[in-house]
């Protein structure tokens, strides 16, 4: 009897020495079991952070450092249920647990009332169809202009004279609103009537000349026309929405706990 008491004591203050064993000073928190280095932390501030050399403020590093457990608690997550592929990282975790949850696509229905909801995100101003030739000196601007006056089409002179990157498609820029170009360029642009050609336009890194091609009057986008983009915004939504609810769901299933003394940085987030 007391040799069996003698062995419980032992069991008891063995387990009690396990539980007093300090934290490793690099453990900066804890996803159930799972110890989580700080080291781990400085690699992903690496790949996401624009600035990870310790000029961020406390309160930065701390949605950081969310975010970066948020993400770990995912993978755990994808992982468990047995969604996730060998060395699978965060963005194949929440996939793979989007596409085991929700797998269904935004209905017309849905569609069109977000639509009738946000009509103002899809007024677009007047816009023009525009090309242009770049060079670097205003003779070859000028050479380029002469040319096209003279009957050459404006698409081959801007593939053989303009430095602009756009140069492979004959200086074609797309539809472009007065906000989408300089004050200057705008007043000129927007003057001239299709086909038109601009006298030589100097910046300070080049001289331009400009074709428009079409003007677009101001006007609404059509449901019709819209609805590709609606159902994208709606998918991403909707999956944002399911995100959260897993990570709220997986920091309770894996008690998360962060360990403030081990960080660097005055830890605010909302993991405490």
């Amino acid at each position: 009897m007391r040799q069996a008491c003698r062995i419980s004591l032992l069991l008891l203050l063995a387990l009690a020495c396990r539980k007093a064993e300090p934290l490793a000073p690099d453990v900066a928190a804890q996803i159930g079991e799972q110890e989580v280095r700080y080291s781990e932390f400085e690699e992903y501030m690496k790949r996401t952070a624009d600035d990870s050399d310790g000029v961020l403020g406390s309160d930065v590093l701390s949605q950081l450092f969310d975010q970066f457990l948020d993400e770990k608690v995912l993978v755990r997550m994808a992982a468990d249920r047995k969604l996730l592929p060998s060395g699978g990282g965060p963005r194949e975790a929440m996939d793979a647990l989007l596409r085991d949850l929700d797998k269904s696509e935004p209905t017309d229905q849905e569609i069109s009332a977000w639509y009738e909801a946000h009509r103002q995100d899809f007024v677009r101003p007047e816009r023009v169809r525009l090309r242009q030739i770049l060079t670097e000196d205003r003779a070859s601007a000028e050479r380029a202009l002469q040319e096209i006056m003279a009957g050459a089409d404006f698409a081959d002179v801007a593939k053989r004279l303009s430095k602009d990157p756009s140069a492979a498609t004959g200086g074609y820029q797309g539809e472009l609103s007065r906000d989408n170009l300089p004050p200057a360029f705008a007043d000129v642009i927007f003057a001239l009537q299709p086909g038109e050609v601009s006298k030589v336009v100097p910046a300070d890194y080049g001289f331009h000349v400009f074709q428009v091609l079409e003007h677009i009057p101001a006007g609404s986008v059509p449901l019709e026309e819209a609805r590709d983009e609606i159902r994208e915004r709606l998918r991403e939504q909707r999956a944002d929405r399911l995100l959260a609810d897993l990570v709220r769901e997986g920091r309770k299933q894996y008690n998360v706990v962060v360990h403030r003394r081990n960080l660097p940085f005055n830890y605010q987030g909302s993991y405490l």
